[in-house]
């Protein structure tokens, strides 16, 4: 096993590498710089502003410069909030977007594998199609008309929670995101928990169970589902990018004052150095995600890890 997560772990500093050099060049791909759609900006003041955040280098210098303070654990300025570094913009911004996010999968973990197996044991039956039903739903719908339905119904009808806004140390402000952004990856787990335990359950070792004459509960918990969750593992090292990209459109909703927002505006801003930390910040989470996710599955199926 150590071997096995040794081997997964050296592949996470070049590929996040290929994530922030593909990024960088293709940020500035984009014509002009941060600095020019400002008019009012004098031509001199505007090239002692390029040369002073280093943007008058050639390329691969700008790019070597930024490798290395990356390499160090500094994002560099911001290009737009002259006042306030990235590290501190993302800062600001991360914990509540790690608290929307992780919330959301864990209540998608705990709504989706457990309705996925009921969905599987009572194949065929009314319980089963509803929740087919329910998840097809969950997954066609997308969260910029969920969330407010949901603000319409739970917040402004029901007057139960508050619809947008932030107010620190209140959870009641997270709820309504929350179950936003966890509606489709619960509906995804829950088609995909049903159709491996589907298949888990017709294996020739759990009809061997069956017939030494063990209960259904003990076969399902112990023979099929192990099996059938390795699908389930597999996917959500990628559902963590789902979650983060979807916390965007979340955000925006529900205006929380999260990460994902400095994206956005960094992008319209060609806040180059605003966007690569962004960039960086979402694509290490997501590898993050990823490795755990292999090391999982890897303790869960002894196949793959000595494959």
């Amino acid at each position: 096993m150590m071997r096995y997560a040794l081997g997964r772990l050296a592949g996470f500093a070049p590929t996040l590498l290929v994530i922030v050099t593909v990024a960088f060049f293709v940020i500035r791909l984009a014509p002009g710089s941060p600095f020019s759609d400002e008019q009012s900006v004098q031509p001199q003041v505007r090239a002692n502003l390029e040369v002073a955040y280093g943007l008058d280098a050639p390329l691969p210098t700008q790019y070597f410069r930024y490798v290395a303070g990356l390499a160090r654990g500094d994002l560099g300025p911001s290009l737009k909030q002259k006042d306030f570094s990235v590290n501190e913009l993302i800062g600001a911004g991360l914990p509540i977007s790690a608290t929307l996010g992780a919330s959301a999968l864990l209540l998608a973990l705990a709504l989706g594998v457990p309705l996925g197996v009921l969905a599987a044991l009572r194949r065929g039956r009314f319980t089963d199609h509803a929740i087919t039903m329910a998840a097809t739903l969950g997954i066609a719908l997308p969260a910029f008309v969920v969330g407010p339905l949901l603000a319409l119904a739970l917040g402004l009808e029901l007057r139960w929670l508050p619809v947008a806004g932030w107010e620190r140390g209140d959870p009641t402000y997270y709820v309504l995101p929350v179950i936003t952004l966890a509606l489709p990856v619960a509906a995804y787990l829950a088609r995909l928990t049903r159709g491996s335990l589907l298949e888990s359950l017709g294996q020739p070792y759990v009809r061997a169970a069956r017939a030494r004459g063990l209960g259904e509960a003990r076969v399902v918990a112990v023979h099929a589902l192990p099996p059938a969750l390795g699908p389930v593992v597999s996917w959500l090292g990628p559902a963590v990018a789902f979650v983060l990209t979807g916390s965007l459109v979340v955000e925006t909703v529900f205006g929380l004052p999260g990460a994902g927002r400095f994206l956005v505006q960094g992008a319209l801003n060609r806040d180059y150095t605003l966007v690569m930390g962004m960039i960086v910040v979402y694509g290490a989470l997501t590898l993050v995600f990823n490795l755990i996710a292999d090391l999982v599955l890897g303790w869960l199926d002894p196949r793959i890890r000595h494959g």
